[in-house]
């Protein structure tokens, strides 16, 4: 046990609840950068962040949003620097956060399998060395870059449908993504966060195609059931069925206006 995770252990519920909550953003407001920089890549403090039951993996990734702002605080060269590593260290745990918030044991491993490279810069490899030092549980430990690294087209997994996903749409203000799937259901996530906003369930059969209005506020579906369905996107309540198709529907299409749309069968 590290010296945070020693010093952190002896306080109250509380304490801890409101330190680990609020530290990252003060050392930025007061501009402590270099207090700031060496807290996200200190392993102790990642752990303690990602094992709280009111924090987590999401709330320890937009702990490193903030550095964003250091620039207009005391910008430099070095802090430059200092920046892009804790933007490798944000990716990863955006590129590991779906397997986070199923096994929060697997930080080690996950971080180490995206991070574990030569090149990688000096405070990487600190927190590299503190993970092999810090962890004394069983752990799967890498020998090389095994994992997808961060900084590449990959950003983010979302899962919890339990079968195919055959189609998706994003809202127009960019923010959420419908996801259909052969389970049965459609699920509405938060494209920044990735978390799962709720589930709509209504169809007997695999989900085929969803279409979202222009003005974003209904999604229609599309399914092997022979159906259309229109929902409310904001509440999640079915608004109506169209039924006519004698074979499942595979596609839907909404026009511009928002007041027709086209459905295609494979009933021809």
């Amino acid at each position: 046990m590290g010296e945070f995770a020693s010093n952190l252990a002896v306080q109250s519920p509380a304490f801890q609840r409101a330190y680990l909550g609020s530290l990252a953003p003060n050392l930025v407001k007061s501009g402590n950068l270099e207090k700031y920089y060496q807290t996200l890549t200190d392993f102790d403090f990642l752990v303690a962040k990602i094992n709280h039951p009111e924090f987590g993996v999401q709330p320890l990734i937009e702990d490193y949003d903030l550095s964003k702002y250091t620039q207009t605080l005391n910008y430099s060269k070095y802090n430059s620097e200092k920046v892009k590593s804790l933007q490798l260290i944000q990716g990863a745990l955006r590129l590991s956060a779906h397997v986070l918030a199923v096994d929060k044991r697997q930080i080690a491993s996950q971080l180490h399998g995206r991070l574990l490279h030569q090149k990688m810069p000096e405070e990487i490899q600190g927190l590299l060395a503190k993970i092999k030092q810090s962890t004394a549980t069983p752990w799967l430990c890498p020998l090389t870059l095994s994992l997808t690294p961060p900084g590449g087209r990959l950003l983010r997994t979302l899962t919890g449908h339990n079968s195919w996903v055959n189609a998706v749409a994003v809202t127009p203000n960019g923010q959420q993504v419908i996801s259909a799937s052969s389970d049965n259901t459609l699920k509405v996530w938060n494209l920044e966060t990735g978390g799962e906003l709720f589930t709509f369930t209504g169809h007997s059969d695999s989900v085929e195609a969803v279409a979202i209005t222009p003005n974003g506020q209904q999604m229609i579906s599309a399914s092997s059931d022979k159906t259309l369905k229109v929902w409310n996107l904001a509440t999640g309540e079915e608004l109506f069925t169209f039924t006519g198709h004698s074979d499942s529907v595979e596609a839907v299409a909404i026009t511009p206006n928002g007041q027709q749309m086209i459905s295609a069968s494979s009933d021809k």
